[in-house]
């Protein structure tokens, strides 16, 4: 059984506020929604057909019984998510102040289930036989999960394609010298990296899109993907270079954007389409998300987006 695209790292559930504009304090009700931004990677990759599965663990709870449910109603395979006794599963607040401001309360205590993966509960076949493994900089955060994540990259041997989404949140790292470290590590396993300004700095000292990509491509890595904000989106490889500008909508909840956008690369990418056409599909897919109030359940389809790509094949 290989999966297109396997993905590892949180997971858990969103508590997102049914009235924008307003404090946590004075929210009167939330929509609860399946969260973690490998996750959230592993159902926008399904929406788009593609056979994925994530690596994971929640709390013996209800809300990990959720999770399992809705990983199935998604299309996500849940066969290597499995419950920690003793930790809760995390669950994430949000503010929504649109278009720009989304402040997040992560509720991990006293540890996520998340970074309880263990080296020795992976299935190293599969992690080497994934068509995409995608990891996150978050997993790197504590112990076991910063050593299963090593474990699984030394298995598949920098096989293409193996993404780092550089997603660095820095309530989840003791300082930013420890992430640099570790990132710097784990480029030495990767063929593909994807983070904005802010996350390429911590991981290669960069925050000039061009210098990061080319700092990232002398690490070794085959693709460097630099998100720029309202710039838009630089994609370079060695022999390549591709911006693409964003796509306009009107925001609601720009938390989501970023892991539409994971899945979207994940399709293009198997697609072996262009890399300006992987780009644009994958900027549309983000602005979609932002267009709507969840992350998991507001991934678009293949069809949505290459609607608005003006692209019918």
């Amino acid at each position: 059984m290989v999966d297109d695209v396997l993905t590892i790292g949180r997971i858990g559930v969103d508590l997102y506020p049914l009235q924008a504009g307003t404090h946590l304090e004075d929210v009167e009700s939330f929509g609860k929604f399946l969260g973690g931004s490998a996750t959230n990677v592993a159902v926008a990759a399904a929406r788009h057909g593609r056979k994925s599965a994530v690596i994971s663990r929640t709390g013996n709870d209800p809300f990990g019984t959720f999770i399992h449910r809705t990983l199935g109603e998604l299309g996500v395979d849940d066969r290597f998510v499995s419950p920690v006794d003793g930790l809760p599963t995390p669950i994430t607040f949000c503010e929504i102040f649109p278009p720009d401001n989304f402040p997040l309360y992560f509720y991990r205590f006293p540890k996520a289930p998340d970074l309880v993966i263990n080296p020795a509960e992976l299935d190293l076949d599969a992690i080497r036989e994934a068509r995409i493994y995608w990891s996150t900089v978050t997993g790197l955060s504590a112990e076991p999960s910063r050593s299963a994540h090593f474990a699984a990259w030394e298995a598949r041997g920098r096989r293409p394609i193996t993404v780092l989404d550089l997603d660095y949140r820095p309530m989840f790292w003791a300082d930013p010298d420890e992430a640099h470290e570790q990132v710097s590590r784990a480029l030495e396993h990767c063929t593909v990296a994807v983070g904005n300004r802010e996350e390429c700095e911590v991981a290669v000292g960069e925050t000039d899109p061009d210098k990061a990509a080319q700092a990232l491509l002398d690490r070794g890595l085959d693709l460097a993907v630099v998100k720029q904000g309202p710039r838009g989106t630089l994609a370079r490889t060695r022999d390549e270079r591709v911006e693409v500008p964003p796509y306009p909508v009107e925001v609601v909840n720009g938390l989501g954007a970023g892991d539409g956008f994971g899945g979207a690369l994940c399709h293009g990418l198997l697609s072996g389409w262009p890399l300006e056409k992987v780009i644009r599909f994958a900027n549309i897919a983000g602005a979609i998300v932002a267009s709507r109030l969840e992350c998991s359940t507001a991934m678009p389809t293949t069809e949505e987006v290459l609607s608005k790509l003006g692209d019918p094949s």
